[in-house]
């Protein structure tokens, strides 16, 4: 029950209201004196549009937004923070090449930027698309102050990462593009000189996204390419038309190289192939009932109508030589009918060539290559069928909203990557872990050794419940908290993801044997820094004070947390082997064969810094509070001045 105002009417507020009827473009966004966001005027604008001739005044092309100056300030401002290392969450923890990262995804770029600048050959996103309905990032994390945030009104109470976005509000758009803007202008950073990045979108900001990307990676530097991705054709969610397509924006530089592989041309699987209707009338259409003979990977034949126009219950059939009897049957066994009439098949059937799938069949109708088309119709990319039914399947009837169509991914890995088989493909969006899996099946296809890189924000799924309006939301994040219980792991997105990945890995190697990848992850999660306050101030302590302080690293750091956090320091990436040995007592850390060797003992005598420094590796890492004062210190800068003179070593 709604309260009473008690107050006036905003009179300005309601005339601006109708202003906005008559002139849209003459209101935009200000801050008023509480310092809240409200609609105001743009009164020159509206003098121009109440007069016939122009009027003086300076005029640009510009695209901006409430928040945008602050959103460039946000993305290069400074963090202190970390990536702790969790090899208990992890698979083949010493092995994999693949990352798996918990936490807010600009304050995670922002320390992946030097690690992998210039490194990733693809990011693939798949950002919240600003519905009205979703709750997205917040945009201001600038300080570690979390009295600050609060009181600024940057988290909320419980400190929650997650704001909620109405479309009502004043600031509905500047909050959704303030965010992207940030995190856009960061991941640049880490795109290699002939990266490509891909972002789907829906209707709802792809105009306002289109123009800032271009504006971020300019016209002049990047190619920009929309490819429309019709899905759902049965979808009624609109008023007027019912919405099919979501959208890819393909952005890649503009040097006039090909970046992009050539597509097999008219794809086509066979759930495209039959009626897409509901169970078939048997005495309708009957030149669409037969079957396919496969044999060896190749359609031998294509066999008659049956008389009565019966098909057998079983959808594929194994014949005694060996040739697989194909009737277009669904996954389920539900009775179908192909689309096309069997002379039709016939007259192309020289340029048949099938590819069994697991229950299906994929048929390309034109083996030739091409450049690819700007309207992707396969029906592969339906979200429902190859995104929601296929991640209900791996978790045995568990629900996700709304995940991407892994072929939707897979191809868009396939285009960018076919030629680069170590490529490195990030995520920061990544949700059920969509691009993982498709990175997976991709390196299992051709044999590649592609890395992923799988950025999510840890959103606890009890509130999400809480938040959910529609009842269908509501029961679909039900069915994934149960499914969570029964595997007794946290009521998160992330478990969701990292379970998925490991299930996904685990059918794929079982269906392929012989086929070798990468099915692990390494799991790292963004915490506050592994350094306490003195490291950062030291000036500000008094010598009293410091004697009490002289251990720089906060209780509970371990020494894989302190090696990951020195890898971030020195632009080291994550994925590269290690070791670990007993040298006289203490632990040293072997990075990446010798890129960086560590020791974070408390007391290292000399013969250990001695057989580091014998080694000479690339970098050197002890703990300050290792040496007893600065003569001890000294001395093992001089070891290795003279054993390893090209050595860098620091302290933490």
């Amino acid at each position: 029950m709604d309260k009473l105002k008690m107050e006036t009417p905003d009179l300005a507020q309601a005339n601006i209201e109708k202003l906005a009827a008559l002139f849209p473009a003459c209101v935009t966004e200000a801050r008023g004196e509480d310092g809240r966001l409200k609609r105001a005027v743009n009164f020159e604008l509206l003098r121009q549009m109440l007069s016939d001739v122009v009027l003086e005044g300076d005029e640009a092309y510009e695209f901006t937004w409430v928040g945008k100056k602050a959103a460039v300030v946000e993305a290069n401002r400074p963090i202190r923070k970390t990536l702790r290392p969790c090899p208990e969450e992890s698979v083949e923890w010493d092995t994999t090449e693949n990352l798996y990262i918990e936490g807010d995804n600009l304050e995670v770029l922002k320390l992946l930027q030097e690690s992998y600048l210039g490194r990733v050959k693809m990011i693939y996103i798949d950002p919240p698309y600003n519905t009205g309905k979703n709750y997205i990032y917040r945009n201001d994390f600038s300080v570690s102050s979390t009295e600050y945030e609060s009181e600024a009104g940057l988290i909320d109470s419980e400190g929650a990462r997650l704001a909620a976005n109405p479309m009502g509000a004043a600031r509905f758009h500047s909050t959704w593009m303030t965010m992207m803007y940030q995190r856009l202008l960061v991941a640049k950073n880490v795109l290699s000189p002939d990266g490509v990045m891909v972002v789907a979108i829906d209707e709802n900001e792809f105009a306002a996204l289109a123009i800032m990307i271009k504006e971020i990676f300019g016209e002049s530097s990047y190619a920009h390419s929309y490819v429309s991705i019709v899905h759902n054709p049965r979808g009624q969610q609109g008023l007027n038309f019912s919405y099919v397509n979501e959208y890819l924006i393909f952005v890649y530089p503009n040097n006039g190289k090909k970046y992009l592989a050539d597509f097999p041309k008219d794809e086509t699987d066979a759930r495209t192939l039959r009626d897409s209707g509901t169970e078939s009338d048997r005495t309708d259409a009957r030149m669409c009932f037969y079957p396919f003979y496969v044999k060896e990977n190749r359609i031998v034949r294509i066999g008659d109508v049956p008389d009565n126009a019966f098909h057998p219950s079983a959808a594929n059939i194994v014949m005694e030589d060996g040739t697989i009897e194909v009737w277009p049957m669904t996954d389920d066994g539900d009775e179908k009918k192909w689309r096309y009439a069997r002379q039709s098949v016939e007259a192309i059937a020289e340029n048949l060539e099938p590819k069994m799938g697991r229950k299906n069949m994929q048929i390309i109708f034109n083996k030739n290559e091409g450049t690819m088309r700007s309207v992707w119709s396969n029906a592969r990319y339906d979200s429902s069928e190859y995104g929601t039914k296929l991640l209900d399947n791996l978790f045995g009837g568990a629900s996700f909203t709304f995940p991407k169509s892994l072929y939707a991914v897979l191809d868009c890995i396939r285009a960018v990557t076919k030629e680069d088989k170590n490529a490195v493909i990030l995520d920061f969006f990544s949700g059920s872990g969509t691009t993982a899996h498709a990175v997976m099946e991709m390196n299992k296809d051709d044999g590649g050794h592609r890395k992923y890189i799988m950025v999510q924000l840890p959103e606890n799924l009890d509130e999400s419940l809480e938040r959910a309006s529609d009842a269908k939301t509501k029961d679909s994040i039900k069915k994934t908290i149960r499914f969570l219980d029964r595997i007794d792991k946290a009521h998160t997105i992330c478990e969701i993801g990292k379970e998925r990945i490991r299930r996904a890995a685990e059918r794929i190697a079982e269906e392929n044997p012989g086929r070798p990848f990468d099915g692990g992850f390494r799991v790292f999660k963004l915490d506050d820094t592994n350094m306490t306050d003195v490291y950062y101030s030291a000036g500000e302590y008094t010598q009293d004070l410091l004697s009490r302080l002289e251990n720089n690293i906060k209780p509970g750091r371990t020494d894989l947390d302190l090696l990951f956090g020195c890898l971030l320091e020195w632009g080291l990436p994550l994925s590269m082997p290690y070791t670990s040995e007993n040298m006289e007592g203490c632990t040293v850390h072997t990075y990446n064969g010798g890129d960086l060797i560590a020791c974070f003992d408390e007391t290292i005598p000399d013969a250990v810094i001695r057989e580091i420094a014998r080694r000479q590796p690339l970098r050197a890492v002890f703990r300050d509070s290792s040496f007893a004062g600065s003569p001890d210190k000294i001395n093992a800068g001089e070891i290795f001045k003279t054993l390893a003179p090209d050595t860098r070593v620091k302290v933490l």
